[in-house]
């Protein structure tokens, strides 16, 4: 049986990602339909982590960092079919052993809410997030 094989991978290709995306339910709040986003998104991280065994993509860790003090992960997405099974849970320690003084942060998907804290993360009680900048007052 062929082992899990992580590496960095910042030029990742964007049907890769699409595929990993909607496999394993992350696309359900990614705009997988916009090529030109997700090439965006890819482009602009300047850490991406990925799993994948035989070959085929079946884990990604993407974020963003100034290499000090944050590390936002943005995506962190495993395929359904290789879920619990370590995947997410060793990308999020690549990604912070990457840059180890920084913070790493991340807002959870609703699907994955209980997963964080079972692997030992704080939860946050003070983040904020603006979608609609004519809320503002």
């Amino acid at each position: 049986m062929e082992k899990i094989k992580y590496q960095e991978e910042n030029h990742l290709s964007v049907y890769e990602f699409k595929e990993l995306l909607i496999a394993s339910t992350l696309g359900e709040r990614r705009p997988v339909t916009d090529i030109n986003r997700l090439e965006t998104m890819l482009q602009h991280a300047n850490l991406i982590l990925t799993a994948r065994k035989h070959g085929r993509l079946v884990g990604v860790a993407r974020s963003i960092t100034d290499q000090a003090f944050c590390t936002y992960l943005s995506d962190l997405a495993v395929h359904q079919d290789y879920q619990k099974q370590g995947i997410g849970k060793t990308l999020i320690l690549k990604t912070k052993a990457a840059y180890p003084l920084a913070k790493l942060i991340l807002l959870s998907a609703p699907k994955a809410v209980g997963f964080y804290p079972k692997i030992g993360m704080s939860k946050h009680p003070h983040c904020y997030f603006l979608d609609d900048p004519t809320r503002i007052t």
